[in-house]
C-alpha cells in the first residue's frame, strides 16, 4: 500500500473498530461500519493493535455500557485524528474525481469520530445537520409518504383489499401480506430461485451497457442465510476474500435475514433486487472487479457505512428491481402485485428517514415514532419498533445512516430519469470511476 491507501485502512478501520466493528467477520451480527475488505493487502494496525480486540468485543462506544478502559488504551495506540488528516492531506494529490471522492470519506469518518467523542463524553453534540450533510450531502427533511400511500391504496383496492373502516389501509395491506407471506424455512431454496430470475433480468437489461469486461464477473455470488433473533431484518455481508487456483475472485457474499421477518413475496423479490442483484453485491463486485483491473483504487476495497458513496449504494439497490426490468417507473412494472411490494419497501426506506427526522431533529419520544411509522408508513409493528427503537435511537446509525436510504432512492430515480441508461448506468456502477452520491453529478456532466 502506498501512503493514501495507508491512511484510508487505518482511518476506515480504526473508526469501524471504536464503534465495536470487525470487518473480518463473516457475520452482520460482528460487523459495523466497514462493509468490505477483498485487496487482499495486510490489515492496518488500527484493526491488529491488541488493544483493538477488546473494544470489538465490548462493542465500542455504542455499547450500552461503554467499556472505557478498553477504548482509552485503543485510542492511545492508534491516533484516528492523524489517520483521517493523512488521508485529506494525501487526496490532495489525487485527480480531481478522486479527491473529492476522498474528501467526502474525510468528511464523514470526522462525523464518525466526533459521534463517537460525544458517546464518550469528550466532545460537543454533534449536529444533527452536520450528521446528515456528511452522509447525504443534503440538510435534514421530513418524508412525504402521501402520493405513495395513496397509490398503495388505489392498488389494494383493485386486488380486493379494499381500504376500508375500521381498519383501514393498515388492516388491508396487513391482509395482502398475509395472503402472500413468504416462508421464512424455505428462504434459502426461495431465494436462489429469485436470485436467478433477477440475474436472467440483469443480464438483458444491466449488462449490455455496461464495459465488456463486466459482464464476466459474478452478479450474485451469494448464501441466504436465515438467523433468529436478529436486531436487524437482513444483513448482506459482502465477503470478496476467496480466490480460485489462478488467484481469480470469487465475489463471494452472504445474506442473513432475520427468521422472524414478516414480508410479502414480491416484498421479498425487491429485498433480493435491492441486496443481491443487480444492487449491492452486484455493485461491490463490479467494484472489486474494477480494483483488480487497476481502474478503481484501494478506497473501492473499504466501502464504508454512514457515507456518501454508502447513500449512492443504497440508492442504486432501491432502483435496483427497475433497473433489471429496465423501467424508471414503479408503475412500469409488469405485475401491480409487485408494484404494491415495492411501494411498501420504498415507504419503508421512507420511514428510516422520518425515524432519523423525528428522534434527532425534532426530539419526538420513540413511542410517537412507531406509531407515526406504523401508520404513515404502513410498516409491519416488529419494523416500525425496530425502526424507531434500536435503529432510530442509535447515536451514529440514527444520524447518518437512516437519512441515507430515501436520499439514495430519490437521487438516483431522478438520474435514471434524466440520462439514458448507455449513460446513466456506468457511471452509477463505477465504470467512469468510483463516485458517491455528491460526485455522480459532475462525472455524468463530464465536469470530472
Amino acid at each position: 500500500m502506498n501512503s493514501l491507501d495507508h491512511f484510508v485502512a487505518e482511518a476506515v478501520l480504526g473508526i469501524d473498530t471504536l464503534w465495536g466493528g470487525d470487518v473480518m467477520c463473516p457475520s452482520g451480527t460482528g460487523r459495523f461500519i466497514a462493509d468490505s475488505w477483498f485487496s487482499g493487502e495486510p490489515l492496518p494496525v488500527a484493526y491488529t493493535h491488541p488493544s483493538a480486540g477488546p473494544v470489538r468485543q465490548s462493542g465500542g462506544v455504542g455499547a450500552k455500557a461503554i467499556d472505557r478502559e478498553a477504548v482509552a488504551a485503543y485510542l492511545g495506540a492508534v491516533d484516528l485524528p492523524v489517520a483521517i488528516a493523512g488521508l485529506r492531506k494525501e487526496s490532495a494529490n489525487c485527480p480531481e474525481l478522486r479527491r473529492a471522492y476522498l474528501d467526502g470519506l474525510a468528511d464523514s469518518l470526522d462525523v464518525m469520530w466526533s459521534l463517537a467523542m460525544e458517546a464518550l463524553g469528550q466532545g460537543d453534540p454533534v449536529p444533527y445537520e452536520r450528521a446528515v450533510a456528511a452522509s447525504t450531502a443534503q440538510p435534514p427533511a421530513s418524508s412525504q409518504p402521501e402520493a405513495k400511500r395513496e397509490r398503495v391504496a388505489e392498488l389494494l383496492d383493485r386486488a380486493g383489499h379494499a381500504p376500508s373502516p375500521p381498519g383501514g389501509i393498515l388492516a388491508a395491506v396487513d391482509d395482502w401480506r398475509r395472503e402472500r407471506v413468504t416462508p421464512m424455512a424455505s428462504v434459502r431454496a426461495l431465494g436462489q430461485a429469485v436470485i436467478a430470475h433477477f440475474d436472467a433480468l440483469s443480464a438483458k437489461n444491466l449488462v449490455p451497457h455496461l464495459p465488456r469486461e463486466l459482464a464476466a464477473v459474478p452478479r450474485a455470488n451469494i448464501d441466504f442465510l436465515p438467523i433468529r433473533d436478529a436486531w436487524f431484518s437482513g444483513s448482506m455481508n459482502y465477503i470478496g476474500r476467496a480466490r480460485t487456483a489462478s488467484d481469480e475472485p470469487l465475489y463471494e457474499a452472504s445474506y442473513e435475514i432475520n427468521a422472524s421477518l414478516d414480508i410479502s413475496y414480491p416484498e421479498f423479490e425487491q429485498l433480493v433486487s435491492h441486496e443481491v442483484v443487480p444492487g449491492h453485491v452486484t455493485t461491490f463486485a463490479y467494484l472489486q472487479n474494477l480494483y483488480v483491473q487497476k481502474k478503481a483504487g484501494f478506497e473501492a476495497t473499504v466501502l464504508t457505512m454512514n457515507t456518501r458513496a454508502a447513500t449512492l449504494f443504497e440508492g442504486i439497490a432501491n432502483n435496483a428491481i427497475l433497473i433489471a426490468h429496465g423501467v424508471t417507473e414503479v408503475g412500469e412494472l409488469p405485475d401491480e402485485d409487485l408494484q404494491i411490494g415495492v411501494l411498501l419497501a420504498l415507504l419503508q426506506d421512507d420511514a428510516k428517514n422520518q425515524s432519523s427526522f423525528m428522534t434527532w431533529g425534532e426530539g419526538r419520544a420513540q413511542e410517537e415514532v412507531a406509531a407515526t411509522l406504523r401508520r404513515d408508513f404502513l410498516v409491519t409493528e416488529e419494523r416500525a419498533s425496530k425502526l424507531a427503537g434500536a435503529w432510530g435511537r442509535h447515536p451514529l446509525l440514527g444520524r447518518m445512516y437512516l437519512p441515507a436510504y430515501r436520499a439514495g432512492t430519490e437521487k438516483v430515480a431522478d438520474l435514471r430519469r434524466k440520462h439514458p441508461a448507455v449513460k446513466v448506468l456506468p457511471a452509477l456502477y463505477g465504470a467512469n470511476g468510483l463516485v458517491d452520491i455528491a460526485t455522480i453529478d459532475s462525472v455524468l456532466q463530464g465536469r470530472m
